[in-house]
């Protein structure tokens, strides 16, 4: 790659692998997209942690649309087995290893299913994205036992969002150039977020929900 950066050419000749710094560099750019999303669009996801590994592991996949399907499979057996363990009235953290087990058998079972149909991409795979995505059933179970069932899937379907324009933003190539020529920039992040924390407006899903009534204060 041209034009790389002395530090980031340093920490080459030091080992470290070009792709790690990249996305080292590109995690301040991914949860400021995240803050901007929650404070100022009003979309509030699973917090900023998960959009973000998510955003990671759809980047670690062969291809975006087999990291979304394992994403949307890992949710719907989650959504399935909270239903299925519902009359069994067990612990949480039991309930959750049941789930996790469940859902590691449905993957292993989809990754079969992806060879046998020759989708490649699908059945290779690795094992950091389907961990990550495992992972996310513990914060699904949480929240449809905390709040409901609608909003854990309005949750899930924010972060699913949220982590794929993550993605597009993280594998926009004049971004990575422009991260590896000037990697002083991803600083830009810390007034943005100063920014953002002030932010005192309403939201723009709030504009939507109550436009009635912004119009009969005009």
């Amino acid at each position: 790659m041209n034009n790389v950066s002395p530090i980031i050419s340093f920490l080459m000749q030091q080992g470290v692998p070009l792709d790690t710094v990249i996305l080292l560099l590109m995690l301040p750019v991914i949860v400021t997209l995240i803050a901007f999303f929650r404070q100022v669009v009003g979309i509030k996801a699973f917090g900023i942690y998960t959009p973000a590994i998510v955003t990671f592991a759809f980047l670690a996949v062969p291809q975006l649309r087999y990291g979304v399907i394992v994403f949307i499979s890992v949710i719907l057996v989650g959504m399935l087995m909270r239903f299925a363990l519902k009359g069994l009235r067990i612990l949480y953290l039991p309930r959750v290893a049941i789930t996790l087990s469940i859902i590691a058998f449905s993957i292993l079972a989809l990754l079969s299913l992806g060879g046998y149909m020759q989708r490649t991409g699908l059945a290779s795979v690795s094992i950091f994205p389907i961990l990550i995505m495992i992972t996310i059933v513990e914060k699904f179970v949480a929240t449809q036992i905390e709040k409901g069932n609608k909003t854990a899937i309005i949750l899930a379907v924010e972060t699913l969002v949220i982590s794929l324009v993550g993605y597009y933003l993280a594998s926009w190539p004049a971004l990575v150039r422009g991260i590896v020529a000037f990697p002083w920039m991803i600083l830009i992040t810390i007034p943005i977020n100063i920014f953002l924390g002030k932010w005192d407006g309403l939201r723009l899903t709030e504009y939507m929900r109550f436009k009635d009534v912004l119009k009969n204060l005009k």
